[in-house]
């Protein structure tokens, strides 16, 4: 059995073995699906730009002619040079033609196919699996060393440090697509450039740009205590395919903030005065679901949901399949807790 694990996979991405030229790249996390194609290709081509170099082709396509495959792999370039084929895996079956090629002499030929979630008994795996010239490789979402050695890389190209509170939020914040991923980090680092380090406040205006304005209403409902609005507005999120762990940061941020306001509170500033101690930048429509949620929650209930949100990003980041469930039943404890207040 040739399934990749751990350092085996870097290993063999850094220098891909000649004698297993066909690659499988499988897993729930599309971003880094389609980054360890790009590497393959990029490494198996001269010009990944030049059609005679670089063959693409639909998996659903070649399930009504598996054959396919082996001629496009087959194929000498007419004026020489390294060839890749790169196949997008669909929903019919195409693992005869894998079959086939297996056992098919290639040469300066690398084959990568790109698929979403696989089971163990999938065709397509157990054909990569079986054969000796052929690897999988399952990806992932990223867990938490591999999301610190993301922005610890991300940021060194920036020449850029990141403070300890700047990354947890960070960390929260990212981790369903590899991809996705790597383009907040470089968000967050051309927002920083000419500083020497990333702080919180850049994180939160970077991350909560635009995704914020759709994530919201499932917030604000939380903490007023509305469950019915969170469940009907996390699906439109889901739906609309948006990371779980987005979610519970951004209840995070808007748990800390909430947490200064009700210090200020505490001090002796208006409900008013609060929210905008605690929310600079507070749209005004936003105000009433603020107050709300500052009667709903004094400073020490709020130190408990701050440390209830880190644990749910824990989780959602360690058990990447059940990250929906668990952001959704974080946020419906704190709709419950908000209806309790005190």
């Amino acid at each position: 059995m040739v399934a990749l694990r751990g350092r085996e996979i870097d290993s063999y991405l850094a220098r891909p073995d000649p004698a297993r030229p066909i690659v499988l790249l499988y897993g729930p996390d599309a971003g880094l699906v389609r980054e360890r194609a790009d590497a393959l290709i990029a490494s198996a081509v001269d010009d990944p730009n030049d059609p005679f170099s670089l063959v693409r082709l639909d998996g659903d396509d070649l399930a009504a002619e598996p054959s396919r495959l082996v001629d496009e792999a087959m194929t000498v370039p007419l004026f020489g040079g390294r060839r890749a084929i790169r196949v997008r895996a669909g929903s019919r079956n195409f693992a005869s033609g894998v079959d086939t090629l297996t056992t098919s002499p290639l040469k300066d030929c690398r084959v990568v196919i790109e698929a979403g979630e696989l089971r163990p008994e999938a065709p397509l795996r157990k054909a990569c699996e079986r054969a000796k010239s052929a690897v999988a490789i399952a990806c992932y979402p990223d867990t938490e060393r591999d999301l610190a050695k993301l922005i610890d890389d991300e940021l060194r190209v920036a020449n850029l440090r990141i403070a300890a509170d700047a990354r947890a939020t960070l960390m929260a914040s990212l981790g369903g697509d590899r991809q996705a991923s790597r383009n907040e980090l470089r968000k967050v680092a051309l927002y920083a450039h000419g500083n020497r380090e990333v702080t919180l406040d850049d994180i939160m205006a970077v991350i909560s740009d635009a995704s914020d304005l759709k994530l919201d209403p499932i917030v604000d409902g939380a903490f007023a205590g509305n469950a019915a609005l969170v469940e009907s507005e996390f699906a439109k999120a889901m739906a609309a395919g948006t990371y779980p762990g987005v979610i519970i940061a951004a209840a995070q941020r808007h748990a800390a903030q909430l947490h200064k306001a009700s210090l200020a509170m505490d001090e002796g500033a208006s409900a008013s005065a609060a929210a905008e101690s605690g929310f600079p930048r507070l749209h005004f429509s936003r105000k009433n679901a603020v107050e709300t949620a500052l009667r709903n929650f004094n400073a020490a209930r709020l130190r408990q949901v701050i440390d209830q949100l880190a644990i749910a990003a824990l989780d959602s980041r360690k058990q990447a399949a059940l990250a929906a469930a668990i952001a959704q039943r974080a946020l419906m404890a704190i709709a419950v807790n908000a209806r309790r207040r005190g």
